[in-house]
Order: C-alpha cells, then sequence, then structure tokens
C-alpha cells in the first residue's frame, strides 16, 4: 500500500524549506563582513565623540 500523506502539512514543510534557502541566500548576498561592521561602529562612535565635544555648555 502507499504511504498516506497530509497535503496540507507537505505544502507548509515545502514552504519552511523554501523560506530558509531563501533566508540563506539573502544572508550571503547582503550581509555585512566583518571588518565592515567594525569600521562602521567605529565611525559612529568617533562621530557622537566630534559631536558631543562641539557642544556648548549652557
Amino acid at each position: 500500500m502507499a504511504e498516506i500523506v497530509n497535503l496540507r502539512m507537505a505544502r507548509k514543510a515545502k514552504a519552511r524549506t523554501e523560506a530558509e534557502s531563501q533566508a540563506k541566500e539573502n544572508r550571503t548576498r547582503f550581509s555585512q563582513s566583518r571588518s565592515s561592521r567594525e569600521k562602521h561602529r567605529v565611525d559612529t562612535e568617533r562621530d557622537a565623540r566630534s559631536l558631543d565635544g562641539a557642544k556648548r555648555d549652557q
């Protein structure tokens, strides 16, 4: 006899695997390298210090 398959569960499982493969592709396509993230963090901190140093006392 053939194995009984619940079509609703099969569709959901297929959708899950497709979503995971899309997410994996997006992570590789759009993610930033470690050096890029670090450079962005350093630039942001430097800008914040520069703005704080330029404030006037009231």
